[in-house]
């Protein structure tokens, strides 16, 4: 118990000196993550104006945020969470586990059959601090990620997720490689250096089989 709480202060100190979330903070986004995602959009040029975007694991919102800003007023973003999330301007949020029909069907009806331009998940499972547990989780939420980004795409799509290296991740890239034209890994400088996730850009979707 005391090892948990010792571990939970030292989680609260380094959130609270981290410089991305005092950035967030002082410019108003609504999480320190928003910097991984435009860190990759300067280098690779995913999100432009007039695209339609799904975001996937989007709660609290800031890549929804920061996609809404791109995109401008003739794109759209859907975003989509478990978790509740406060409304965002020019953002669609639908509530639901998206590996459950009920609200991939959800999803689908706000696409109102329109392929997307982009997929974007920073989805990642509750980690127990257990690999063998913890890795499984996390490529389940990636291949189901995937599947979706390859049903709802336009051909020319993109689709940026993060991943963690481990069990699964050479076989997934594989396919992944198999399926766009270009295929990029990028670790944000946000991205906390311990982590071992990574984030794969894949754009030139080569459409549905």
């Amino acid at each position: 118990m005391g090892k948990k709480k010792s571990s939970s202060r030292a989680w609260l100190k380094e959130h609270h000196d981290d410089i991305f979330v005092q950035r967030a903070q002082k410019e108003g986004y609504r999480s320190r993550a928003v910097y991984k995602l435009m860190e990759i959009n300067d280098k690779d040029q995913i999100l432009r104006r007039g695209m339609s975007v799904l975001d996937l694991g989007s709660a609290p919102g800031g890549w929804s945020q920061v996609s809404a800003k791109l995109v401008g007023e003739r794109g759209r973003v859907i975003a989509s969470d478990i978790l509740p999330m406060d409304a965002l301007a020019d953002v669609v949020f639908v509530q639901g586990d998206f590996t459950e029909q009920e609200t991939y069907d959800r999803i689908v009806t706000e696409l109102n059959d329109k392929p997307l331009d982009v997929v974007l998940s920073d989805m990642a499972p509750n980690m127990s601090g257990m690999p063998e547990v913890d890795q499984p989780r996390a490529m389940y939420l990636v291949e189901l990620a995937t599947e979706l980004a390859e049903r709802a795409l336009a051909p020319g799509g993109a689709f940026i997720t993060k991943v963690f290296q481990g069990e699964g991740f050479e076989v997934w890239f594989r396919q992944i490689r198999d399926r766009f034209e270009r295929v990029t890994t990028r670790k944000p400088t946000a991205s906390r250096p311990r982590s071992r996730e990574v984030y794969i850009v894949a754009s030139g979707f080569k459409g549905s089989r």
